[in-house]
């Protein structure tokens, strides 16, 4: 066992192969993912402590001054010397329009996509999918550096994909 892992925003994807091994406790502010715990990721109530936390495509979810309570809300669910793992789409280069950039298990992805939201998904009423920030590689290192992380790394994906390591 590799220890306590909170899986935010989880929605009903599962952990990635190279995460298998913690024990995963799953929360989303969508019930209808059946997650292990029904909370928003700018309050997650009392939860205990997690070795790390993983959280991927979900704080663009949240509007800009948003970010920082998710964050802040992520260091207090984290053990001393735990660490969160969020990915992101990478904005660097992506431009608003329909030309697809990447095909994705749920379809093609355009640049307009990225940037507001997963349009078919958005189209069918799920509204939770809409984006309301974005990030590039250096802004993504701010938000965690600003809320106080020990130790941010962040790294480019292809395609369009940024994954952020915050050690608290």
């Amino acid at each position: 066992m590799r220890g306590s892992l909170l899986h935010v925003g989880c929605g009903s994807e599962q952990l990635p192969v190279w995460m298998q091994g913690f024990k995963e406790t799953r929360l989303d502010i969508n019930k209808d993912t059946a997650p292990d715990i029904v909370a928003s990721m700018l309050d997650m109530g009392e939860i205990g402590e997690y070795d790390c936390i993983f959280c991927s495509h979900a704080i663009e979810h949240l509007y800009p001054f948003e970010v920082s309570v998710a964050i802040n809300e992520f260091k207090r669910c984290l053990k001393v010397g735990g660490y969160a793992m969020v990915f992101v789409p990478d904005l660097e280069g992506v431009h608003a329009t329909d030309e697809v950039l990447l095909d994705s298990p749920s379809g093609p992805i355009t640049g307009f996509d990225m940037i507001y939201g997963y349009q078919k998904a958005l189209a069918e009423g799920n509204l939770y999918m809409a984006h309301k920030t974005g990030f590039v590689s250096g802004t993504l290192k701010q938000a965690f550096e600003k809320e106080g992380f020990s130790v941010v790394q962040t790294k480019r994906f292809k395609p369009y994909n940024l994954m952020a390591i915050a050690i608290k």
